[in-house]
């Protein structure tokens, strides 16, 4: 009976056959992985951005640029683990903005409305990495993205680097809309950002502290107490709902002396504020704004802003001007600067941001994406493309078009053109046949046969209606889930998230392409009433609403976190009230 070895034996008999291997598992050993540590130090680098071919396992590079709604949205829907994802973004958490009036008077933290975007990426299967950094320049030609470090202190000395991308998502957003108006940046607050409610929180308290001091006359305090909001939309009429309620609810209570001298003006350039809701709401606010004495002024314009007036045209060309405490500058959204060179560089000059198709592709480059508000859809018009619709639905070759043939591509055409859809559901028309039916010129009503001339007649005032998409949340949130549901299925067809244009070439498109579906929209009007707005021209306006606003925007939340945080907050503030220290 053959004696077995013992493992002393196997190893020396084993060092004398091959000595150079048990060397080798001897120096792994002792060294705790060392061999498997240098091979992943050559992988990445300082960043942690992949840099090895075969590290990346072939997969597809998908670089992210920014953490807002279009970006986080975008993130929380990729599912496909084929990628691997880039994240850049100078903040290192996505904020809900919709809540950062609330934030400016202290009826919600700012801490509650972020969540960090590593907390949102680490619980993905797919292939996630972030780097808290800016991007400075996009080069489509190389496919090449250049960021600049956000940290202050750089130990490699390289603050900038630049990252390759097989696919580029652009959601960095938008900047305040100044329109070059002097002095607004020196001296306005804005109200895009967390930091800048959290300024606005700061500033309100110190025009209190200020206006209590003992060496100053009532005539000084009535300058320090006079609040202006630039901008009569959600953002700005919220903002002055939520100071009209801090200084009623709880300044009063402990600034007693200066509670009367306390002023809110809003300004508004056109002549009235909401312009985007129903006639009814608008009139409401209004209304409701006058009874609270905020003082609404509609057709002054803003032309100029010091460091102790504002400056306003008014209808009648008369320049008047007033002393302020501390202005809010809420009238729109421009362009970034670094989307501006990209724009000149692939032709799309003299746009108010980037153009893409209906899929949500950068017109003019492969591969690239943008959504959110750093672009805007660029819906082509049934007219461009109305002889081929036409030679389409007209399978007899008749030259002239019957409702019946024209019925049977309405699915193509709607979802190819969402203008025609909406046009319908606006007009209350059940088809496209009401639609040709409908008298358009000298179109008779109830035509059965159009030919190509008449048919152009017919849905000429549907392109003439077409509206880009509100520089919304909302929309911004519903591209980054919809391209998100593309590339998951992008090995389906044929790994590419396009296909040959509909009506323009053979075949049908493999994607459907975006189609934005209008939820509702609130305007919170202070006093615990809120008016909605909600899909089918339904308007409410009250208590009952304010009730539904919180469900909806706790409900939206991006985590569950987040989510108990917030309704704490309100908790908070409806047993304690707002809290006015500085911090």
């Amino acid at each position: 009976m053959m004696r077995r070895l013992s493992f002393y034996e196997r190893f020396s008999r084993a060092f004398q056959d091959h000595p150079s291997l048990v060397k080798l598992l001897v120096v792994f050993t002792v060294s705790g992985g060392g061999v498997v540590a240098y091979s992943e130090s050559k992988s990445y680098d300082g960043m942690g951005i992949v840099n090895s071919s075969e590290a990346e396992g072939k997969k597809k590079r998908v670089v992210v640029l920014g953490t807002g709604w279009a970006g986080t949205s975008f993130l929380k829907n990729l599912k496909n683990p084929s990628y691997d994802v880039q994240v850049i973004s100078p903040r290192n958490y996505f904020a809900f903005t919709p809540l950062l009036p609330s934030v400016t008077c202290g009826t919600v933290e700012a801490r509650s409305i972020v969540e960090p975007i590593r907390n949102i990426i680490r619980k993905k299967e797919v292939d996630i990495r972030y780097s808290e950094a800016e991007c400075i320049k996009i080069d489509a030609q190389n496919k090449k993205v250049y960021c600049r470090s956000n940290q202050g202190t750089n130990l490699n000395g390289d603050e900038e680097f630049v990252v390759d991308y097989d696919y580029l998502v652009i959601a960095m957003g938008a900047r305040a809309n100044t329109f070059n108006t002097p002095g607004v940046v020196e001296n306005c607050h804005f109200l895009k950002e967390v930091e800048d409610a959290q300024k606005i929180r700061r500033s309100v308290i110190d025009c209190f502290e200020r206006a209590s001091l003992p060496t100053l006359n009532d005539e000084d305090r009535k300058k320090i107490l006079q609040f202006v909001i630039v901008g009569g939309g959600p953002t700005g009429v919220e903002f002055a709902a939520e100071l009209h309620d801090f200084v009623n609810e709880d300044i009063v209570k402990l600034y007693p002396k200066v509670k009367d001298l306390v002023k809110i003006t809003l300004l508004e350039a056109g002549d009235h504020i909401l312009n985007m809701f129903d006639k009814r709401i608008t009139a409401f606010a209004e209304e409701k704004f006058q009874r609270n004495g905020i003082d609404v002024k509609t057709g002054s314009m803003v032309v100029k802003v010091s460091d102790k007036e504002i400056s306003t045209k008014e209808r009648s060309g008369e320049t008047s001007s007033m002393p302020y405490g501390m202005v809010v500058w809420s009238t729109g959204i421009g362009t970034r600067p670094v989307v501006m060179d990209f724009m000149k560089q692939i032709g799309q000059t003299n746009r108010r941001a980037l153009a893409t198709d209906e899929w949500l592709r950068v017109e003019g480059c492969d591969n690239v994406y943008a959504l959110g508000d750093c672009a805007t859809i660029n819906q082509r018009k049934v007219m461009e493309d109305i002889s081929v619709i036409f030679s389409k639905a007209d399978k007899d070759n008749s030259g002239t078009l019957t409702v019946t043939e024209f019925q049977e591509v309405i699915d193509d055409i709607c979802q190819r053109y969402p203008q025609v859809e909406l046009y319908l559901k606006n007009k209350q028309m059940g088809s496209i046949a009401d639609l040709l039916q409908e008298p358009k010129g000298d179109v008779p009503k109830g035509a059965i046969e159009l030919n190509i001339e008449e048919f152009k007649r017919a849905v000429l005032h549907v392109d003439s209606q077409m509206k880009n998409l509100p520089a919304t949340a909302q929309v911004a949130a519903q591209q980054g889930a919809y391209l998100a549901k593309c590339f998951n299925r992008m090995e389906e067809a044929e790994k590419n998230p396009e296909g040959p244009l509909r009506f323009r070439g053979e075949g049908r498109h493999r994607f459907r392409p975006f189609r934005y579906k209008h939820l509702g929209q609130f305007a919170p009007l202070g006093g615990e009433q809120t008016a909605a707005q909600l899909p089918g021209d339904w308007v409410s306006i009250g208590h009952s609403s304010q009730w539904l606003w919180y469900s909806v925007y706790a409900s939206k939340q991006v985590s569950w976190r987040t989510r108990a945080l917030v309704v704490t907050d309100w908790t908070r503030r409806f047993v304690f009230g707002r809290d006015s220290s500085r911090i």
